[in-house]
């Protein structure tokens, strides 16, 4: 209690707003990550690889119908507002007007031209039926994007932090009683399940946001709330009047954003869809296909995105952190900010690779009952290092405003993974994507240091960063063989607990080592 005092008296009322709101979304967004990947678990075990492929391939869909109507809008609301709060009201409005109405409009399109969609787009018939329940969750998603636009224009976090784990939990508490009771009655679990839940999480969110809004409107800086004046006469021909005014400047704010998103966003879901094509054309049926699918990205996948969480929270902090210093003039501080992102960054990530790498096989057997899961793991641990340098560094070039430069260099990692989907899978099969997955993220995260030491001069040393953690973790290996070698007092336990007992001991052992390591270095540096 007495620390948060003095952190709130140190800091201004704006510094402080946005420090603990930071805290709080990155908090819950731990929290719906955490949730997220057991709910994955369960969803591997009751639909099964190919059904978790079929889940994967139509939300692509969502994604692009998020992009047009509700993702670029929540940001542009949310500027308006923090730049002009007394108008922060009608900004929000004229915003769920047209988030609102594009919305309605693309989920009649889907519902529409569904059999279209999934036959000659999505090139899976069984996905039509599945687009209904994306179709009708387009508005929910609209509608609770601009109001978390107007809370975070507002600088109150509070409601969207929680707007997350409301909708992560009713949507996992709803499939596990749905499931119950259709497994109670004896009813196939099919892929609808996972996608009726997605719709039910969404409704969730869009209650509760809507409710909050209603009831617990943000407040003004001077604590008030923001009142029509207007008589219920004149309310509608001032509402209109207002949205004429803004918007003009707030679809300024909006369509590059859109632009840029729906570009990424058509191609990471032409990557979704040609991948199962792509193993057609090696050699797969298509049901082999779905089943290897899924068992990549709904399986594999979230076991290496999984320590991320970590570093996606350190991004949130570090693009205002940046974005701070330089409008202080402080490039110490930038470049100070940098270097401790990517040693952090590697530390972990080499860790990961000796974790995923020695476990990956009894992770993938002990979780998710699957052979082809823990090979993907051990294939995919590489990435982590780039994954998180890739978070970290995008984020930073972000904050130093270099926005345009992120976008181009996500789109030249994204056209490199496409080569691979669409000329390397026909040939080698699954294992040319996972490479081409390594050979874009290792390119992005180049590009993305490249364009840093550019902007800011940093200190970067090689054999501190890359090649010292990797001793130790050769060393931390050695040890953690040698010591089960002699004993293993977990061997009787099931597989998956003993796995974590395990895990725990090495990462212990690595710990130790470079905590050892930056010891002796200091007493050196120190005589």
């Amino acid at each position: 209690m007495k620390d948060s005092l003095k952190i709130s008296q140190k800091l201004s009322p704006r510094k402080y707003a946005l420090f603990t709101g930071t805290l709080l979304l990155t908090s819950t967004g731990l929290i719906t990550r955490v949730l997220g990947f057991f709910y994955r678990i369960f969803l591997s075990r009751t639909i099964g690889a190919e059904g978790l492929g079929l889940y994967n391939m139509v939300h692509p869909v969502f994604g692009i119908c998020f992009a047009l109507c509700a993702g670029s809008i929540q940001t542009a609301i949310s500027q308006s507002v923090a730049a002009n709060v007394r108008k922060g009201r009608s900004i929000f409005r004229t915003g769920l007007v047209i988030s609102m109405s594009t919305s309605f409009v693309l989920a009649w399109l889907i519902i529409r031209f569904q059999d279209f969609l999934a036959g000659s787009i999505l090139m899976e018939p069984r996905c039509a039926p599945l687009l209904t329940y994306i179709a009708v969750s387009v508005p929910c998603a609209a509608i609770h994007a601009c109001i978390n636009g107007y809370y975070y224009g507002m600088q109150r976090t509070r409601v969207p932090a929680f707007a997350q784990v409301i909708e992560q939990s009713v949507r996992i508490g709803a499939v596990f009683l749905i499931a119950d009771i259709m497994l109670e009655a004896g009813i196939e679990i099919t892929v609808q399940l996972a996608v009726a839940g997605h719709l039910i999480g969404e409704i969730a969110s869009t209650l509760y946001t809507v409710a909050a809004c209603q009831f617990f409107p943000p407040k003004l800086p001077d604590g008030t709330y923001a009142k029509d004046t207007d008589s219920d006469g004149r309310r509608f021909s001032a509402a209109a009047d207002s949205f004429r005014r803004t918007a003009p400047s707030l679809m300024t704010l909006a369509l590059p954003l859109m632009g840029n998103r729906l570009i990424l966003n058509i191609l990471s879901s032409a990557e979704a869809i040609w991948i199962p094509g792509s193993l057609n054309r090696f050699g797969l049926s298509s049901s082999e296909a779905f089943s290897i699918y899924g068992v990549l990205t709904g399986m594999a996948l979230p076991f290496i995105l999984f320590p991320s969480t970590i570093f996606n929270s350190l991004a949130v902090l570090l693009l205002p952190t940046v974005a701070e210093a330089q409008s202080e003039g402080n490039e110490r501080r930038i470049a100070g900010t940098i270097s401790m992102s990517l040693r952090y960054c590697l530390y972990v990530g080499i860790l990961c690779i000796g974790i995923f790498t020695l476990f990956g096989n009894d992770l993938g057997v002990s979780v998710f009952k699957d052979e082809n899961a823990g090979s993907f793991i051990m294939t995919l641990a590489w990435l982590c290092p780039f994954l998180y340098l890739v978070t970290t560094m995008g984020s930073i070039l972000n904050g130093l405003g270099k926005t345009s430069t992120t976008f181009i260099q996500n789109v030249t990692a994204l056209f490199v993974r496409l080569a691979f989907v669409l000329f390397g899978i026909p040939k080698f099969g699954i294992m040319a994507y996972l490479i081409g997955m390594l050979a874009s993220e290792l390119l992005l995260a180049l590009m993305h240091i490249f364009s840093l030491k550019k902007q800011v001069s940093f200190s970067w040393n090689a054999w501190d960063m890359i090649v010292k953690p990797a001793l130790l973790m050769v060393m931390a290996i050695g040890i953690y063989y040698a010591a089960s070698s002699v004993c293993d007092p977990f061997a009787a336990l099931p597989l998956f607990i003993k796995t974590g007992f395990h895990i725990l001991i090495l990462s212990l052992c690595y710990l130790l080592l470079l905590a050892g390591a930056h010891f002796f270095k200091r007493e050196i540096q120190a005589e």
